[in-house]
């Protein structure tokens, strides 16, 4: 890059440190997170010394009200992108029922157990990406303006770590694909035979998700800040982009980056702050190559992306979207030609 291009780069990235992206009002935040293998294990002896001991598949007795159950699952995608990671729940049956019953709870919602649910979720490479926290009850119906896909549960999103720092939200339990219910058995199985004893469940997780930040492609003065890669002149109506041509674009809250550094604190220039969340860039809506994803140094909270336009663009105005960690962020538009 020559002289001229760093100085004009250098005063694109202040100027847009100070300018938020702005175009069409950013999307709800949908995670649909699949798990298999889902087994909790009863409490269903007071003696510790047999916990975790059985090396074979077993039964669990009907657990009794008020009886404790920890659940393990694997996660295996969110929103169809093949991932890794582990639900871990802690379980205390109630048996809420409207009608007098001995040995069970009155109430007048229907619920079988309180629940806190614990979802780390980790890229396919086994990087994690974060962890989302839900507590509420099961089963029973979803609460009022919950997703439509969701078809039972009552959970609120309580918060987060990683990428998910502080979200909020509710989430639920979906019946597609097909739920495979899940197996309970006797706290003295040995939770290292999970796999191999099989028979685990299988269920989808819909998360709506108020996350504290978002993506955001940062604003020039009258342009949002997409650069030609090759001299990080902006996109602009006299200077279009190219289908199929490398852009850079300059976005905030893209999260955590590896290495990381402190909250607060500007990204170095080495080593490289590479973006730990899966980043994705929208173009009309199709996938386009990412390139890189980086802290921009000398940045708080500013990245630079690089990207290919998909050559089959049309010729236009083209929306723009960037996505981090599922969380997508306002369009914006560029014009190609």
């Amino acid at each position: 890059m020559t002289r001229k291009a760093e100085t004009f780069k250098a005063a694109i990235v202040l100027a847009m440190l100070c300018c938020r992206g702005w175009g069409q009002s950013a999307p709800a935040t949908i995670l649909q997170v699949d798990i298999e293998n889902w087994v909790e294990y009863v409490y269903d002896t007071p003696d510790t010394a047999k916990w975790a001991t059985n090396p074979d598949k077993t039964p669990a007795a009907v657990p009794k009200n008020f009886t404790l159950q920890t659940g393990i699952a694997d996660i295996v995608a969110v929103n169809g992108e093949p991932v890794k990671g582990t639900m871990v729940r802690n379980l205390r049956n109630m048996n809420l029922a409207a009608v007098q019953t001995p040995g069970q709870a009155i109430g007048d919602a229907p619920r079988g157990a309180i629940v806190t649910d614990y979802f780390e979720i980790l890229k396919a490479d086994g990087s994690t990406v974060g962890t989302i926290i839900v507590s509420g009850l099961v089963p029973g119906p979803p609460p009022p303006g919950a997703p439509l896909a969701v078809t039972q549960g009552n959970f609120a999103v309580v918060g987060g770590t990683g990428a998910f720092l502080g979200v909020r939200g509710q989430s639920g339990q979906n019946a597609n694909p097909q739920v495979v219910t899940l197996r309970q058995a006797s706290v003295t199985e040995d939770p290292a035979n999970r796999r191999q004893n099989g028979g685990g469940g299988r269920v989808r997780w819909v998360m709506n998700l108020i996350p504290v930040e978002r993506p955001s492609i940062m604003m020039s003065s009258n342009a949002p800040a997409v650069t030609h890669s090759s001299d990080f002149s902006l996109v602009t109506a006299a200077k279009p982009a190219n289908a199929g041509e490398v852009l850079s674009l300059f976005a905030t809250g893209l999260g955590p980056t590896k290495p990381g550094v402190d909250p607060g604190s500007a990204f170095p220039a080495s080593p490289t702050a590479v973006v730990n969340s899966p980043v994705a860039v929208l173009v009309n809506g199709q996938p386009a190559e990412v390139l890189g994803a980086v802290g921009y140094p000398g940045a708080v909270d500013g990245y630079q992306v690089n990207f290919r336009v998909p050559p089959a663009t049309a010729s236009g105005t083209a929306t723009i979207q960037v996505t981090a960690a599922w969380i997508a962020g306002p369009q914006v538009q560029i014009p190609i030609q």
